[in-house]
């Protein structure tokens, strides 16, 4: 270890000392009567790291021994998921703290499982990509149970520990299979093991097993199982975690193994994923027709739309690549403000997730309504709002590929997934008589909420300099 290499690594070593110091001031400090200062120094210092990340990084910086790169393609990937955890910490502080959620834990446990995911994106080596992975995944199992009293949150504790366990296994076998092939973990030396095109069946063997563990961190079919359970049963903000910095950080290593340590064989692995992205795709948008809880509707939406970025993926390009940022880029942006509507939806106080209390909703807070409805439709693809772009990025790449039948697959999985979005919409406008939600006007989540729809509409524009940028991650990816 050199100086060199701790300052390639500052971020991480900065966020991880964060997260020390708010424990030691959770221990030190009343425990949970800190937890709020705690909660805003954690945002505060994410969004700071963000903005140095964004600002300083330049060049490709490998460090100890090629195990972690710092280049465009894990800074992009960092400031979105610092971005969205520090969002994240922020609205759903007042709902954490109103039902007595709000223990200094959660904070800390949500800043150590970003350093997590920041190693995630960096990794240049199997050993780095597990301790990354399992330091996000250990800190996400608890907070997932933070609600003790609660039986369905206990449930979607266990469960998500029970299934990340075997996906854990999976990649573990995965690893050991591709490192007895290989003779190395580091992904250049994997990448030259594998050759072109002509990569030992072994090794292919190995490369499966990595996928599907993979596949699990995704929440992609057929390793999906655990989603709904776990969106509806975690407190609302941390189903809003869920939803948003852990599907870049997935993503992003998926990216990052596929092409850093398999580039040479993508018309092997390329098929894979495809078939991985049509049975998400499809899956997502037609067990979320049924579901009344949207909690577990976002959960089979979430499914649905890691399809589409998958999709990008497929295409085993430097374009796919580029288009499968963008998509997560807007994805996230999405959910953040349709997470601060649902975390606002409240009758006599008690939070509810049932869609059918948005009946005539939009009569009551007009402006709310019509935010929302923005959203659904630039969740559901529809023009000219910016997830519009979005899908068109990745359905470009997949038909540049060759992928047309993918592409298709994506227009008619989009076109039955707009349904349960256009169903919120009827409800909000035209539902039935009765009583209907109320609303919890905490400035934070309408700042959020109207933030993220005028992204959706004024992104349209230039797409906030984001095609630029995820065009410059992906070229240091996939040169």
């Amino acid at each position: 270890m050199t100086s060199t290499d701790l300052n390639i690594i500052l971020p991480e070593i900065l966020l991880a000392l964060g997260a020390m110091a708010g424990l030691m001031a959770g221990v030190y400090g009343g425990k949970d009567r800190s937890a709020g200062l705690i909660c805003w120094g954690i945002a505060g210092l994410m969004a700071a790291l963000a903005a140095f990340i964004g600002l300083t990084g330049f060049g490709d910086n490998v460090a100890f021994g090629g195990m972690f790169h710092d280049d465009g393609f894990a800074r992009f990937a960092k400031v979105a998921i610092l971005l969205s955890a520090a969002g994240v910490l922020v609205m759903g502080q007042d709902y954490m703290a109103r039902r007595g959620l709000l223990r200094f834990e959660y904070p800390v446990l949500v800043a150590l499982s970003v350093v997590g995911m920041m190693v995630m994106v960096s990794a240049g080596d199997l050993m780095a990509l597990y301790m990354g992975l399992e330091l996000q995944s250990l800190a996400l199992y608890v907070v997932s149970a933070l609600r003790r009293d609660s039986v369905k949150s206990t449930e979607a504790g266990l469960k998500y520990f029970v299934l990340g366990a075997l996906s854990s296994g999976l990649l573990l076998y995965g690893a050991s299979l591709v490192y007895g092939f290989a003779g190395t973990t580091v992904f250049s030396g994997i990448l030259a093991a594998a050759g072109d095109g002509q990569a030992p069946i072994g090794l292919l063997i190995g490369l499966v097993f990595v996928i599907a563990g993979m596949a699990f961190k995704v929440s992609a079919v057929p390793f999906h199982m655990w989603t709904p359970d776990v969106y509806e049963g975690s407190p609302t903000p941390v189903t809003a975690f869920f939803a948003t910095a852990p599907k870049i950080a997935a993503m992003a290593l998926f990216a990052r193994v596929m092409h850093g340590a398999f580039g040479g064989v993508t018309s092997d692995w390329s098929q894979v994923i495809a078939l991985i992205s049509l049975l998400s795709m499809f899956l997502g948008a037609i067990a979320a027709i049924g579901q009344m809880n949207i909690k577990r509707l976002m959960a089979y939406s979430s499914i649905a739309h890691m399809g589409y970025a998958l999709m990008g993926l497929a295409a085993g390009t430097q374009f796919g690549v580029q288009a499968m940022l963008i998509y997560m880029a807007i994805y996230v942006a999405m959910n953040v403000g349709t997470f601060a509507f649902i975390l606002s939806m409240e009758q006599d106080g008690t939070p509810v997730s049932d869609i059918r209390s948005l009946n005539l909703y939009a009569k009551a807070e007009p402006g709310r309504a019509l935010a929302l409805l923005v959203l659904l439709f630039s969740l559901a693809g529809v023009p000219p709002f910016l997830g519009f772009f979005g899908k068109l990025y990745v359905l470009r790449a997949a038909y540049e590929a060759g992928l047309v039948w993918l592409a298709v697959a994506g227009v008619i999985a989009s076109v039955i997934g707009a349904y349960y979005y256009l169903r919120l919409v009827y409800l909000m406008w035209f539902g039935a008589e009765g009583s209907s939600v109320d609303t919890n006007r905490a400035p934070v989540l309408w700042v959020f909420l109207m933030g993220s729809a005028a992204v959706m509409v004024f992104g349209v524009i230039n797409l906030f300099g984001i095609e630029g940028a995820a065009a410059a991650a992906a070229a240091t990816l996939v040169p």
